[in-house]
């Protein structure tokens, strides 16, 4: 196991940097290369056991390109859960606002980029009398 993740995990993440869907791809167009704001990405990444399709560690968010098969999934509640003890967002985008609203998808997560996170240390310090 290597920065919580299994090599299994890692392996999985390289493959599936190679066969992105055609959402993702049109996406990751608009986010590498720092072209959203300056904010750096990256794609396909393992944090513990899952792999993320976008995420912008500066800002701990991850961004999530859905299709229906997402709805009202379980499995997907517990994965937000675990991201978000870690200390992520999860912002989930719909396949076909990628398709068919690019710039909305594009404002939505600059928008998220833009709103303060608070840091890991910050999230489980108590409350100040």
């Amino acid at each position: 196991m290597t920065a919580g993740y299994s090599q299994q995990t890692l392996e999985r993440a390289k493959a599936l940097r190679s066969t992105l869907t055609g959402q993702e791809k049109k996406l990751w167009g608009a986010l590498r290369d720092r072209r959203l704001g300056g904010f750096k990405f990256r794609k396909q990444q393992p944090i513990g056991p899952f792999i993320v399709d976008f995420v912008c560690q500066e800002r701990r968010l991850i961004v999530e390109v859905d299709g229906s098969q997402h709805a009202e999934s379980q499995t997907d509640a517990s994965r937000d859960a675990f991201l978000n003890d870690k200390g992520y967002r999860v912002l989930r985008i719909w396949n076909n606002e990628v398709t068919g609203n690019l710039s909305g998808v594009l404002t939505a997560i600059l928008a998220a980029l833009s709103d303060p996170h608070p840091p890991i240390a910050t999230q489980w310090a108590p409350p100040s009398p």
